[in-house]
């Protein structure tokens, strides 16, 4: 038996698609011993993680390596103090040590907190403090222990926090690489529970302070659908998700749902995309499934997407990406894109499915796992074609499987987003008749003019298309006749130039494509987009600058 079939009762119709699921797991279920270790004891030999770089550096882990060298460092973290319930930083990029040690807070009963290596150190501050963070784990490079160490001395907690890198020495730190060599490689299992934080995700910041986002030890289990019925990962294959493990995409696509499955993880180690290379290693190691933000994607087919035989599928999520793309891939390469959708909140939401046509541009149908609902303002149910915010229903009141469970130190704004049963997304769609969901933008950015509703996002859809843009972004803005009007944000292609002559000629372009009361009436040039640190386009940030600019 599959490890994975004692946590899963599935039932499939006959082009295999998942039509019910029931998920069951003892109360102490822990990610690190109930997978991982079970894995390894049934099967030591079996691959776990496949990690290369560009270097040519290439290391193979089996789940019984990833089983001992976890314990090691789990030892090491426990010498130094680190006990159920402590809060650990972890920036390691996409190095190999995060697998292990990532294992290892897990066992301890500790709750992980992975972050990029972007932060700044005001970023540092601000989750350390907010998250009464007890240990930092980060890479040695790229200045990022400059950033954290001045972020400790900041809030004064040199004496109080445990600080580690990984790979080699650096002033003020130990290294946790050199201490794991000579820790024991067997670890006795730790008193936790499966509704005991686990890990805590910090969200974008997209509008306010980012959200610390809690989620507690049944997560993984709610990325078996992820990577078995969207990913379509394959006992024994290979599955490469492009992430870096500081961002929650890492948690869909690098360890849970691929290591229950007994699917193997491939990493490539890089940090500057390069298309012939990314198809390289995935043609040298044999990649069986891939998944990747839509950016590679507009990388990969901007001249040709290069043949990578071995994958079967490939999926996509969590920006827009033209349908253009769409076609241009599948020409190419003769596969389909498979466009799914959740959020740090939430595991998968919907998705094109295995067993499922999949549809250009769609977020696909929801996962057995989760009642969606699309609501409007009021509460109240929308019809076909109707626009509303995507909400999961609370059965018997009971919060679903991989929904988190609080926001840290936060508890009105977890009340807020959940609220008469409901978990409001704050996202948009509308649903087809034949029960496809398509994404309209945040529900908040929702345009109302001349008593239509419009979604910046089918307006950004058609802007992309101009050959001048490179960037853009649709806002509402103030219209004596219209109430709203649509306002595109528009950061140019290099090589083009900013003048009148081709704003004119951008709105030509959109607006022959638009219904008219869908048209573009204003067209700014800027030199770069107000973004999140994670890449998102602060849109009430664009909507604070035009008030100002009309005061």
């Amino acid at each position: 038996m599959n490890i994975y079939q004692r946590y899963f009762d599935e039932t499939v119709d006959s082009n295999g698609r998942l039509t019910d699921i029931n998920v069951h797991w003892p109360d102490n279920f822990n990610f690190g011993y109930d997978i991982v270790d079970a894995i390894a004891e049934a099967e030591p030999d079996k691959r776990a993680l496949v990690w290369c770089n560009t270097e040519k550096e290439e290391h193979i882990f089996t789940f019984s390596d990833i089983k001992k060298a976890s314990c090691r460092a789990a030892n090491v973290l426990t010498k130094a103090g680190i006990k159920r319930g402590d809060r650990v930083i972890l920036a390691l990029k996409r190095h190999y040590e995060y697998w292990p040690i990532s294992i290892a807070v897990n066992k301890i009963g500790a709750v992980m907190i992975p972050v990029t290596h972007l932060l700044t150190e005001n970023d540092f501050v601000y989750r350390i403090k907010t998250a009464d963070v007890k240990a930092v784990i980060c890479t040695p490079f790229d200045e990022v222990p400059d950033r954290v160490i001045g972020a400790v001395r900041k809030l004064g907690r040199e004496k109080e926090m445990v600080l580690w890198t990984v790979k080699q020495d650096v002033p003020g730190f130990r290294n946790l690489t050199e201490e794991c060599k000579n820790a024991e490689e067997s670890f006795e299992r730790r008193e936790t529970k499966a509704d005991d934080t686990m890990v805590i995700y910090f969200t974008s910041g997209t509008s306010g302070s980012p959200k610390g986002v809690m989620h507690n030890f049944t997560y993984p289990l709610a990325h078996f659908v992820t990577a078995k019925y969207w990913q379509q990962n394959e006992e024994n294959g290979l599955h490469f998700t492009i992430s870096e493990t500081g961002w929650a995409k890492a948690s869909w696509g690098k360890i849970y749902g691929q290591w229950i499955m007994g699917c193997a993880v491939f990493v490539y180690d890089f940090d500057n995309f390069e298309p012939k290379q990314i198809a390289a290693v995935i043609n040298q190691y044999g990649v069986t499934s891939f998944c990747a933000p839509p950016t590679v994607y507009r990388y990969l087919t901007r001249k040709n997407a290069p043949a990578i035989p071995s994958v079967k599928t490939v999926g996509t999520a969590g920006e827009f990406l033209s349908l253009e793309v769409f076609e241009k891939f599948r020409e190419q390469t003769g596969m389909c894109i498979h466009e799914a959708y959740g959020q740090t909140e939430t595991t998968l939401i919907m998705a094109n499915f295995k067993g499922m046509e999949p549809r250009d541009g769609s977020l696909g149908q929801p996962s057995p796992m989760y009642d969606v609902a699309l609501l409007d303002k009021a509460g109240n149910p929308v019809g076909d074609n109707e626009i509303g915010e995507i909400c999961l229903f609370a059965k018997d009141g009971k919060r679903p499987l991989g929904v988190f469970t609080s926001y840290l130190n936060d508890e009105e704004k977890y009340k807020y987003v959940w609220r008469n049963g409901y978990y409001h997304t704050g996202d948009a769609a509308w649903r087809d008749e034949d029960g496809y969901y398509w994404f309209h933008g945040r529900f908040d950015d929702i345009i109302k003019t001349g008593g239509y509703r419009i979604g910046p996002y089918e307006i950004e859809e058609v802007l992309i298309k101009h050959p001048a843009v490179a960037e853009c972004s649709v806002i509402g803005v103030l219209d004596k006749l219209r109430g709203q009007a649509i306002k595109a944000i528009v950061v140019l292609m290099p090589g083009y130039e900013k003048t009148p002559q081709l704003k004119k000629e951008i709105m030509e372009f959109c607006n022959s494509e638009l219904a008219e009361y869908k048209w573009i009436r204003q067209l700014e040039f800027l030199d770069q987009m107000p973004k999140t640190i994670s890449g998102k386009i602060k849109k009430a940030e664009l909507r604070a600058l035009e008030s100002k600019n009309n005061k």
